[in-house]
């Protein structure tokens, strides 16, 4: 039997914690086959190695974990790993696997221009609009490089809805530059004509889905996950897509192979070097 442990961050946002349960649900109803168990790299309960015991419990023998995080950094290389290595070493005959994180990928992208169209920055508005996409942050250079990467998919995506060249601007709720709270106000100031709209590359509401509406832009949309709305598709085809991935093509993040003295070749998220 598999399973699919679904592993987020984790919020005391009731909003958020129910719309990311909502999203988890969606794809256990997609994979009626397999074992899908929500689990938390902080703040909520149940933890990673928790539900790697669960699902044992449950006689399973490959557990596939997808980070339900936007970017590959700390909490995959390190939180997740980490506890992948221990029960791989102390339960014999089971195996977990690590999927690369939600992001990049295009159909997330599909989600932000939806719901800048619900905040009303449409391409009838796309000229007097500045672009502003909102990252939680990292410390991890190469979670940085994932969200730049983003934007640039994200002007591609506008471009196209807009039918002219359309801009975006980078800026990071904490761990990295330039700050959101620091570019918004000079933005205003340097284009005082503009609209200055935020678009919230975060996965549902909380502690830093706050912060967007509080930096005084003019505009800031929902992140990708809406409490009360059904989950978007592209997510869920998201997940399944990692999962099958992982379990069919050997596509994981690298995190549990080169690190035991094999040769490391390289990984699904892009790492030329083994994670740790």
């Amino acid at each position: 039997m598999k399973s699919l442990v679904a592993a987020s961050h984790g919020t005391d946002n009731l909003g958020g914690a129910k719309s990311i349960s909502d999203l988890v649900k969606k794809v256990g109803k997609t994979l009626p086959d397999v074992k899908v168990l929500e689990a938390f790299v902080d703040v909520q309960e149940p933890d990673v190695p928790t539900t790697f015991s669960e699902a044992a419990s449950f006689g399973v023998t490959d557990i596939t974990i997808v980070p339900l995080l936007l970017a590959t950094g700390f909490h995959v290389r390190q939180d997740i790993a980490d506890a992948a290595f221990e029960f791989n070493e102390t339960h014999a005959g089971t195996e977990v696997l690590i999927s690369p994180a939600l992001g990049p990928d295009v159909r997330m992208v599909e989600v932000l221009i939806q719901r800048l169209d619900e905040l009303g920055a449409t391409s009838v508005t796309a000229p007097d609009d500045l672009i502003v996409l909102a990252v939680a942050g990292s410390s991890d250079a190469r979670a940085q490089a994932e969200s730049e990467l983003v934007k640039l998919m994200l002007e591609e995506g506008l471009t196209a809805r807009n039918a002219i060249a359309t801009n975006v601007e980078l800026a990071f709720l904490s761990a990295a530059e330039p700050k959101l709270k620091d570019l918004i106000p000079r933005l205003k100031f340097q284009h005082p004509r503009k609209r200055v709209v935020i678009s919230t590359y975060l996965l549902a509401d909380g502690f830093f889905a706050g912060l967007t509406k509080k930096v005084g832009a003019h505009l800031a949309s929902e992140p990708l996950l809406v409490e009360g709305a059904e989950p978007p598709q592209q997510l869920v085809d998201i997940i399944v897509d990692r999962f099958r991935a992982a379990i069919n093509d050997g596509k994981t993040t690298g995190c549990l192979s080169g690190l035991r003295g094999e040769l490391f070749v390289g990984c699904a998220a892009g790492c030329l070097v083994a994670c740790r």
